[in-house]
């Protein structure tokens, strides 16, 4: 089976993972910045919230894009490893919801973190199984190199929801954790070259 199917669905459900979280963002009564009724106080949180995870979403996307241009044909084990990504990843408007109703509560953004590392740790599977697939020959084998970012961020990750989780801590520790969390996503916000780079090797004349 080509890849095209699998990558149309996975654009629907990630589309619709974004119509999600927008609609989940409450509209001020008031028309002002500030006030009980203002944009601060009733969608403030919320839309940092919302924010940080349509980035989140948007890097995946990204990145299953290039790592696909990269793969020929996909197998049965590809198809159920891509669902288990598409069902981390629809969680993120319940998670992203959970944080902001509750303030940037600590029980809250562990969950969070646990379903942002869920949703990397399937990212990883899917990358493994595809490579597997494919043999010691994987284009993608060689684009993905030694994948720094890909082993830094789940320790992040887990500084985070090890910090959140701390009772002591409480909001200040939950604020440290969406800190973790921030900077994953600035990590993979920097451009990588890497796919790219392999795709003009093949593409180029012997």
């Amino acid at each position: 089976m080509r890849t095209s199917r699998l990558e149309a669905f996975s654009d629907g459900v990630l589309a619709i993972i974004i119509t999600i979280m927008v609609l989940e963002l409450k509209v001020p009564e008031g028309h002002g910045f500030f006030g009980p009724v203002g944009l601060y106080q009733t969608t403030g949180v919320g839309l940092l919230t919302y924010l940080l995870t349509f980035v989140y979403v948007g890097i995946y996307w990204n990145n299953h894009h290039h790592m696909f241009q990269l793969v020929g044909r996909v197998s049965g084990g590809v198809l159920w490893a891509n669902l288990a990504l598409l069902f981390c990843l629809s969680l993120f408007p319940f998670t992203t919801t959970w944080v902001d109703e509750t303030h940037v509560a600590q029980i809250p953004v562990v969950v969070y973190g646990v379903n942002l590392l869920a949703a990397a740790v399937a990212y990883y599977v899917l990358q493994t199984v595809i490579i597997r697939k494919e043999g010691p020959e994987s284009p993608l084998r060689a684009a993905i190199g030694s994948d720094l970012k890909g082993k830094l961020s789940p320790f992040l990750y887990l500084a985070g929801i090890c910090i959140a989780a701390i009772p002591q801590a409480g909001q200040v520790g939950a604020w440290i954790a969406m800190t973790c969390f921030v900077i994953v996503a600035i990590m993979w916000l920097i451009p990588d070259r890497r796919i790219e780079r392999v795709l003009r090797e093949h593409d180029a004349p012997a």
